[in-house]
């Protein structure tokens, strides 16, 4: 739900105490209803009728009854092209020989590698237009070798050729960083040796500088895929990675802490050696099995059998002896539906226990192929956030519908969560939570006045008036919506609109800002039946909590009972005064706080869209491109 209170119009605390807790506008909830769904409906038909025919506009008043305000797109991901690197500036130019010249005797170091500079003036190394730029001015500064001693690679350079081989550990692809090491033994004269050992040099720089930004930062730029990203730049000073490898011998050790340095990486990176490691899933059950308590099927033992092989200690000690017993059964008996609906919870289900395609999806529906795919997708996203997440941490991973407190380790708080529907996605970025407002207004978004509310203000434009909903212009000047044309405005309305504090307030009580461009944050809401749904991407594109007392008590460093207390006295603001970064996420696999990786629906097939981008960017880098 894209939602940002107006902060032109700030009333007192006495007079917001009592819109917070008087008399429910009139019809407010029909608004309410149609923008939201659910309540208490007082039309069957619903509040809002078909809006009339737009009447003829004016030239020049910019309305229009079919403009709307449309969410951001998918691209089709365009790699960056390869630029061939240009070593001319290295190369020596030619000069006359002199007395002087004869005098003067350089290191054999430098020597050797300004000689060696002649083997490339008819190289063809491709690489990123960034690192084949900063190639070239770090040997302009440096000319010298990383990764030759004498006549043959050096072990800094057997180091850093087994890191990128071993790229595929990392869901990385180990082509990008390949390299052709030259012989320990050539048949080459001394000349064609040299020149060898050059490229090697320059080969071998270029593809570590690869794999440095891809570690740090990811494969593809995020940004570029769609306006529902938004991450910040990682940057990396290519220069100075070189600078680094070439006076340390340590170089595994510094190529791998480039990548994420956090437990969910290497949870996930366990997760795909166990993956590749494994056999295909040799129990098939039945995707479309709806099975209920006292009902048979022959699926059930198969899905017994799932479910006993990933007990843990918690669930064995309470289910081990039940499995054990009716393992085999393909009748659904009562002792089995407890064994279901913890599989059901722990796979965020709301644990009805009647055996349906989700229940199926959750225990044998991902295909070996399929979470391979989900896990490298979740260690490339891995690299676009923070090397260390931080603690304390919120972390909402959208399609788990779940928004958690983290902190030292633990999970203090888990709560279920109604994320954007598919037309009104969810972005994907990250912030730092500021404040948490109690009894909040509701500032409605452009897209929900000029999509939404317009079409029926064409038609009633007091509507807002009789609601309960304030309008004002660009001054911050209150003013009556009757007295708004609204048939003059498309999709460009100069007024604000904004709920009042009430029962009706479609945020609830309680709001937990983090300010950022998308307008998103996490709120309450009082359609608490959406939490009993398994699929709950059902807003506006902002989180719902089903727990907010709990939140806001967590990144307030309160108690739940002192966010009551606070709620008695209605409208009011505090700020958050520790650094706690949250993070709206989208990971299809996300390992739990023991290094359980856990599979989930890619609810807006953003998996998809990611692997194309991989791929575009893997047909830009091999070497028939």
């Amino acid at each position: 739900m894209k939602i940002l209170g107006n902060k032109k119009a700030v009333m007192p605390i006495a007079i917001a105490a009592v819109l917070a807790f008087g008399q429910q506008p009139a019809r407010a909830q029909g608004l309410f209803d149609m923008l939201f769904g659910g309540g208490i409906r007082h039309n069957p038909q619903g509040e809002f009728p078909p809006p009339p025919r737009p009447r003829k506009m004016q030239p020049g008043t910019g309305g229009g009854g079919s403009v709307r305000i449309s969410s951001p797109t998918y691209n089709t991901y365009r790699a960056d092209r390869l630029v061939r690197i240009d070593f001319k500036s290295l190369l020596p130019a030619p000069q006359l020989a002199t007395a002087q010249d004869a005098a003067f005797v350089p290191s054999v170091t430098g020597s050797a590698f300004r000689d060696a500079l002649a083997g490339l003036s008819d190289f063809e190394l491709f690489a990123e237009p960034d690192i084949a730029k900063a190639l070239v001015a770090y040997y302009s500064a440096n000319p010298d070798f990383i990764w030759v001693t004498g006549d043959a690679p050096n072990s800094r350079a057997q180091d850093a050729v087994r890191v990128l081989g071993e790229a595929a550990s990392y869901g990385l692809t180990p082509a990008d960083y390949s390299v052709d090491v030259p012989a320990a033994t050539t048949a080459a004269t001394p000349e064609e040796r040299t020149k060898e050992l050059v490229r090697f040099e320059m080969a071998l720089s270029a593809r570590v500088l690869r794999y440095a930004h891809d570690a740090q930062s990811g494969r593809v730029d995020p940004n570029r895929m769609t306006g529902y990203y938004d991450f910040p730049a990682k940057p990396l000073d290519l220069e100075g990675v070189l600078r680094t490898l070439a006076h340390t011998q340590e170089v595994r050790t510094y190529l791998e802490s480039r990548h994420p340095q956090n437990p969910e990486y290497q949870a996930l990176r366990v997760e795909l050696e166990s993956l590749e490691a494994s056999e295909e899933n040799e129990i098939v059950v039945d995707p479309k099995l709806l099975l209920k308590p006292g009902e048979s099927s022959p699926e059930l033992p198969k899905l017994l059998t799932l479910i006993a092989r990933n007990l843990d200690d918690e669930m064995g000690g309470d289910y081990g002896e039940v499995l054990a017993r009716l393992g085999k059964s393909e009748v659904y008996d009562p002792e089995l539906v407890p064994v279901i609906k913890a599989v059901q919870q722990r796979a965020g289900m709301k644990g009805d226990g009647v055996i349906g395609p989700r229940t199926v999806a959750s225990l044998a529906g991902t295909s070996k192929a399929d979470k391979i795919g989900k896990v490298r997708v979740a260690l490339e996203e891995l690299r676009w956030l923070p090397s260390d997440l931080g603690s304390p941490r919120v972390f909402i991973n959208q399609p788990a519908f779940t928004a958690s407190y983290i902190n030292n380790g633990e999970e203090k708080l888990k709560t279920r969560a109604v994320i954007g529907k598919v037309t009104n996605q969810t972005a994907f970025f990250y912030n730092q939570i500021k404040q948490v407002d109690f009894h909040p207004y509701w500032g409605v978004p452009q897209s929900i006045i000029v999509n939404e509310m317009l079409p029926r203000l064409r038609g009633d434009p007091g509507y807002l008036d009789r609601a309960g909903y304030e309008v004002t212009d660009s001054s911050g000047r209150r003013i009556p919506s009757a007295a708004v044309d609204w048939g003059a405005y498309g999709a460009k309305v100069p007024f604000s609109v904004r709920q009042q504090p009430s029962e009706a307030n479609a945020l609830g009580e309680l709001k937990i800002l983090f300010p950022n461009k998308h307008a998103i944050y996490m709120h309450d809401t009082p359609q608490k039946s959406f939490f009993e749904r398994d699929m709950r991407a059902l807003s506006h594109g902002c989180i719902r909590l089903q727990d907010p007392r709990g939140m806001a008590a967590a990144v307030l460093g309160t108690s739940v009972d002192d966010i009551a207390e606070k709620l008695k006295h209605g409208h009011s603001t505090e700020n958050v005064t520790r650094v706690i970064p949250v993070y709206v996420a989208y990971f299809t696999a996300w390992p739990d706080m023991s290094g359980k990786v856990e599979y989930f629906d890619d609810v807006y097939d953003r998996d998809s869209k990611l692997m194309q981008a991989l791929d575009a960017t893997e047909a830009v880098r091999t070497p028939s491109s």
